[in-house]
Protein backbone atom coordinates (compact mmCIF):
# COMPACT_ATOMS: atom_id res chain seq x y z
CA UNK A 1 0.00 0.00 0.00
CA UNK A 2 1.41 3.42 -1.01
CA UNK A 3 2.67 5.45 2.03
CA UNK A 4 0.28 8.25 1.27
CA UNK A 5 -2.64 6.25 1.86
CA UNK A 6 -2.32 5.47 5.70
CA UNK A 7 -2.74 6.97 8.21
CA UNK A 8 0.21 9.45 9.16
CA UNK A 9 0.27 8.51 13.26
CA UNK A 10 0.44 4.40 13.64
CA UNK A 11 -1.55 2.64 16.44
CA UNK A 12 0.69 1.73 19.56
CA UNK A 13 0.58 -1.65 17.89
CA UNK A 14 1.62 -0.87 14.88
CA UNK A 15 4.43 1.50 16.79
CA UNK A 16 5.94 -1.54 18.06
CA UNK A 17 6.06 -3.56 15.88
CA UNK A 18 7.91 -1.33 13.55
CA UNK A 19 10.22 -0.04 16.11
CA UNK A 20 10.83 -4.06 17.32
CA UNK A 21 11.10 -5.17 13.29
CA UNK A 22 13.68 -1.58 12.44
CA UNK A 23 15.70 -2.05 15.12
CA UNK A 24 16.07 -5.90 15.28
CA UNK A 25 17.94 -5.16 11.56
CA UNK A 26 20.37 -2.09 12.89
CA UNK A 27 23.86 -3.58 13.55
CA UNK A 28 25.88 -2.93 15.50
CA UNK A 29 29.66 -2.81 14.43
CA UNK A 30 32.91 -2.40 17.47
CA UNK A 31 35.88 -0.15 16.58
CA UNK A 32 34.47 1.16 13.20
CA UNK A 33 35.59 3.38 11.71
CA UNK A 34 38.18 3.69 14.76
CA UNK A 35 38.86 1.97 17.55
CA UNK A 36 36.59 2.38 20.42
CA UNK A 37 33.25 3.25 18.39
CA UNK A 38 30.30 1.10 18.35
CA UNK A 39 28.96 2.24 14.61
CA UNK A 40 25.27 1.48 14.18
CA UNK A 41 25.05 0.36 10.36
CA UNK A 42 21.13 0.90 9.01
CA UNK A 43 22.18 -0.96 5.82
CA UNK A 44 20.45 -4.20 6.82
CA UNK A 45 17.08 -1.91 7.03
CA UNK A 46 17.58 -0.60 3.88
CA UNK A 47 18.09 -3.66 2.51
CA UNK A 48 14.71 -5.23 3.77
CA UNK A 49 11.91 -3.52 2.03
CA UNK A 50 9.52 -4.37 5.00
CA UNK A 51 11.75 -2.80 7.34
CA UNK A 52 12.31 -0.03 5.40
CA UNK A 53 8.64 0.60 4.91
CA UNK A 54 8.48 0.56 8.68
CA UNK A 55 11.09 3.12 9.59
CA UNK A 56 9.45 5.57 6.55
CA UNK A 57 6.25 4.80 8.54
CA UNK A 58 7.96 5.36 12.10
CA UNK A 59 9.50 9.14 11.45
CA UNK A 60 6.30 10.34 9.52
CA UNK A 61 4.64 8.92 12.60
CA UNK A 62 6.99 11.03 15.22
CA UNK A 63 5.90 14.51 13.24
CA UNK A 64 2.56 13.65 12.27
CA UNK A 65 1.32 16.74 14.40
CA UNK A 66 3.46 18.96 12.05
CA UNK A 67 1.39 17.45 8.41
CA UNK A 68 0.66 20.61 6.51
CA UNK A 69 2.88 22.67 8.30
CA UNK A 70 6.02 21.83 6.53
CA UNK A 71 7.31 23.97 3.40
CA UNK A 72 10.35 22.09 3.21
CA UNK A 73 12.39 19.09 4.25
CA UNK A 74 15.90 19.47 4.33
CA UNK A 75 18.24 16.20 4.58
CA UNK A 76 21.52 16.40 5.39
CA UNK A 77 24.01 13.98 2.82
CA UNK A 78 23.89 11.27 2.49
CA UNK A 79 21.40 8.95 4.02
CA UNK A 80 19.34 12.14 5.07
CA UNK A 81 18.58 12.22 1.56
CA UNK A 82 17.17 8.18 2.06
CA UNK A 83 14.63 9.49 4.57
CA UNK A 84 13.94 13.27 3.51
CA UNK A 85 12.81 12.37 0.28
CA UNK A 86 10.12 9.79 1.52
CA UNK A 87 8.93 12.30 4.40
CA UNK A 88 8.69 14.57 1.40
CA UNK A 89 7.02 12.82 -0.38
CA UNK A 90 4.40 11.27 2.06
CA UNK A 91 3.63 14.86 3.49
CA UNK A 92 3.24 17.14 0.07
CA UNK A 93 6.35 19.17 0.81
CA UNK A 94 9.56 20.11 -1.22
CA UNK A 95 12.92 18.45 -0.56
CA UNK A 96 16.15 20.20 0.32
CA UNK A 97 20.24 18.54 -0.02
CA UNK A 98 22.86 19.74 2.16
CA UNK A 99 25.45 18.82 1.08
CA UNK A 100 29.60 18.71 1.77
CA UNK A 101 31.43 21.26 -0.40
CA UNK A 102 31.67 21.43 -3.61
CA UNK A 103 29.20 19.10 -4.55
CA UNK A 104 26.13 21.59 -5.48
CA UNK A 105 25.95 23.06 -8.89
CA UNK A 106 24.25 26.79 -8.36
CA UNK A 107 25.03 29.48 -5.71
CA UNK A 108 25.31 28.07 -2.01
CA UNK A 109 25.30 29.28 1.40
CA UNK A 110 27.68 27.16 4.01
CA UNK A 111 28.08 26.48 7.36
CA UNK A 112 31.57 25.29 9.56
CA UNK A 113 30.54 23.10 11.83
CA UNK A 114 33.35 21.43 14.63
CA UNK A 115 33.71 17.69 14.43
CA UNK A 116 35.60 15.84 17.27
CA UNK A 117 39.27 16.44 15.37
CA UNK A 118 38.69 19.59 12.96
CA UNK A 119 36.34 21.33 11.17
CA UNK A 120 33.79 20.59 8.05
CA UNK A 121 31.23 22.28 6.10
CA UNK A 122 27.97 21.72 4.93
CA UNK A 123 26.36 24.26 1.99
CA UNK A 124 23.11 24.22 0.91
CA UNK A 125 21.62 26.39 -2.55
CA UNK A 126 21.38 30.13 -1.54
CA UNK A 127 17.56 29.85 -2.93
CA UNK A 128 16.53 26.37 -1.38
CA UNK A 129 14.61 28.10 1.36
CA UNK A 130 12.50 31.67 1.59
CA UNK A 131 11.98 33.58 4.54
CA UNK A 132 9.18 31.90 6.57
CA UNK A 133 9.11 28.26 5.34
CA UNK A 134 8.68 26.35 7.95
CA UNK A 135 11.22 23.23 7.78
CA UNK A 136 12.03 19.73 9.19
CA UNK A 137 15.90 18.79 8.91
CA UNK A 138 16.50 15.08 8.65
CA UNK A 139 19.20 13.00 9.12
CA UNK A 140 19.80 9.38 9.93
CA UNK A 141 22.10 9.85 13.03
CA UNK A 142 21.73 12.29 15.70
CA UNK A 143 25.28 12.18 17.95
CA UNK A 144 26.95 15.23 18.67
CA UNK A 145 24.86 17.08 17.06
CA UNK A 146 27.14 19.57 15.23
CA UNK A 147 26.15 18.38 11.83
CA UNK A 148 22.34 18.81 12.59
CA UNK A 149 23.02 22.29 14.26
CA UNK A 150 25.04 23.68 10.92
CA UNK A 151 22.07 22.24 9.26
CA UNK A 152 19.48 24.12 10.95
CA UNK A 153 22.24 27.59 11.01
CA UNK A 154 21.72 26.98 7.34
CA UNK A 155 18.44 26.90 6.99
CA UNK A 156 17.83 30.24 9.82
CA UNK A 157 20.33 32.19 8.27
CA UNK A 158 18.10 31.81 5.11
CA UNK A 159 14.96 33.30 7.24
CA UNK A 160 13.29 29.53 7.29
CA UNK A 161 12.65 28.42 10.84
CA UNK A 162 13.36 25.19 11.96
CA UNK A 163 9.97 23.52 13.08
CA UNK A 164 11.72 20.04 13.96
CA UNK A 165 14.62 18.24 13.98
CA UNK A 166 13.85 13.96 13.22
CA UNK A 167 16.39 11.41 12.94
CA UNK A 168 16.10 7.32 13.07
CA UNK A 169 19.05 6.92 15.34
CA UNK A 170 19.93 8.64 18.50
CA UNK A 171 23.27 8.18 20.86
CA UNK A 172 21.92 9.68 23.60
CA UNK A 173 25.45 9.72 25.15
CA UNK A 174 26.91 12.01 23.12
CA UNK A 175 24.71 14.95 23.53
CA UNK A 176 23.34 15.99 20.51
CA UNK A 177 20.00 16.96 21.70
CA UNK A 178 21.45 19.81 23.55
CA UNK A 179 23.39 20.76 21.33
CA UNK A 180 19.99 21.85 18.88
CA UNK A 181 19.05 24.08 22.06
CA UNK A 182 15.50 24.92 22.23
CA UNK A 183 14.32 22.95 18.72
CA UNK A 184 11.96 20.18 18.62
CA UNK A 185 13.90 16.62 18.47
CA UNK A 186 12.64 13.43 17.12
CA UNK A 187 13.92 10.25 17.32
CA UNK A 188 12.73 6.74 15.87
CA UNK A 189 15.27 4.66 17.87
CA UNK A 190 17.54 5.79 21.11
CA UNK A 191 20.41 3.66 21.83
Amino acid sequence: MNVLARPLVLSPADREAALTQVSGLVRSIPDFPAPGILFRDITPVLHDAAALDAAVRLHIDRIADLAGQIDRIVGIESRGFLFGMAVAHALGCGFVPVRKPGKLPAATVHQTYALEYGQDRLHMHADAVSPGDRVLVIDDLLATGGTAQAAAQLVEGLGGRVVACLFLIELAALGGRARLGDRRVESVIVY
